[in-house]
């Protein structure tokens, strides 16, 4: 059976599993390949909880720490409304293919709709085929406003 718990940042048994998780999906080729830095282990939690807008999701199978997801509201300004995106969301390896991803999208849309968010967001690598169709099956697709400019494309600028 899987359990979904939301995270309480003070919880340091907690906050120990989120930052396992989190550490696995970067290690992972579709987080990056490379181990989170250090100062980022060390300062993650204390900077998630400054902010009321972050919570996360672990989920548990038969008590051990198996998938994360972690949220960061942001703002529709087209909707008036607030927006959840799914920042991360990652199942540890050999426990993928169990459903757990469907249930932790399930737990976060709860959430979503419980602080008044008019959708949810997420971001996928086009290699990353097993996730696309996770999210294809949830009901999640790819963005755009008018099919004749295509498809919204997730840009970055490092500071």
């Amino acid at each position: 059976m899987i359990e979904m718990k939301a995270v309480d940042y003070t919880n340091s048994k907690q906050a120990g599993e989120l930052i396992s998780l989190l550490e696995a999906y970067a290690r992972d080729p579709m987080g990056g390949g490379e181990a989170l830095p250090e100062a980022t282990k060390a300062t993650l939690i204390a900077e998630m909880a400054k902010r009321d807008g972050v919570y996360s999701f672990i989920a548990y199978k038969d008590g051990q720490a198996v998938g994360l997801a972690n949220c960061v509201e942001g703002f529709s300004t087209f909707a008036a409304k607030p927006l959840c995106n799914i920042h991360d969301i990652a199942v540890l390896d050999g426990h993928r293919g169990e459903g757990i991803a469907q249930q932790l999208m399930d737990k976060v849309c709860e959430a979503a709709k419980a602080r008044g968010c008019c959708k949810v967001t997420l971001e996928v690598l086009t290699g990353n085929e097993r996730a696309r169709q996770a999210y294809l099956r949830f009901g999640f697709k790819p963005y755009q406003l008018d099919p004749t400019l295509g498809q919204a494309e997730f840009w970055e600028y490092k500071l």
